[in-house]
């Protein structure tokens, strides 16, 4: 069943905080998305060594995510999309939903799944939460990424419908055999089984599977000490 779109968003960076410089905080509401096979006109990343790519051209976040974060306590009532930094906000369709290498078609456009949102620390200075990237991590609620497989306009009267799918592994499964701790050698090879996965995810599981090591996640997750300078801990 074809999915409405929630809200369409671009942004081109700005300063998160002294220190650190993102485009988390800089998306606006826009009608129309104008969609390259390499990027989306009017928005992109502003650390390049951790973000955009051919596998990231766009980030797709559930708009249910934010009642849970508040639930928990870690955004206020008022942080809404595209707070998360998101291009596409939509109702109905989760991490469970879809799965690694989904071919989505919006409008004219042909998108596919390529990898979920590996949660950073500046969601974490985003919403003053030192545990936000991990609550992201352990509970799955990060949204996904999309690769462009036909570029275009995805216009915000448009709906999302899954066209094609080439795996049985969905996005929350994929965070879970990715992110599975201790090191698991089954978990990793399932994941690399999914047609379509981003190259970033399938070079660090060859990695883990040739050396027996994890990656350790805490400068992704946390950053620096300096960073939460002066907060008041909870």
């Amino acid at each position: 069943m074809p999915i409405a779109l929630s809200g369409l968003y671009i942004g081109t960076g700005c300063d998160l905080t002294e220190q650190v410089r993102s485009s988390i905080s800089s998306k606006v509401a826009v009608p129309s998305l104008q969609v390259g096979r390499h990027s989306v006109a009017q928005d992109g990343p502003v650390d390049l060594k951790n973000h955009g790519g051919d596998d990231r051209v766009l980030h797709h976040f559930p708009q249910e995510h934010y009642a849970f974060y508040q639930q928990q306590g870690l955004m206020s009532a008022e942080r809404q999309a595209p707070a998360l930094g998101e291009n596409i906000s939509t109702v109905g369709l989760l991490e469970q939903d879809v799965c690694i290498g989904d071919e989505i078609a919006i409008g004219a456009v042909l998108l596919q799944i390529s990898l979920p949102r590996s949660p950073c620390f500046k969601t974490n200075l985003q919403f003053k939460q030192r545990e936000f990237a991990r609550t992201m991590q352990n509970t799955a609620r990060c949204g996904w990424l999309y690769r462009v497989l036909v570029p275009g306009t995805i216009n915000q009267t448009d709906k999302i419908t899954v066209v094609k799918r080439h795996s049985d592994i969905s996005v929350a499964e994929a965070m879970r055999l990715y992110f599975a701790e201790p090191f698991d050698a089954a978990a990793y090879e399932k994941l690399l089984t999914a047609p379509g996965l981003g190259d970033d995810w399938q070079r660090k599981l060859q990695q883990r599977l040739a050396t027996g090591v994890v990656e350790n996640w805490h400068g992704r997750l946390y950053g620096a000490d300096a960073f939460y300078q002066g907060w008041d801990e909870k």
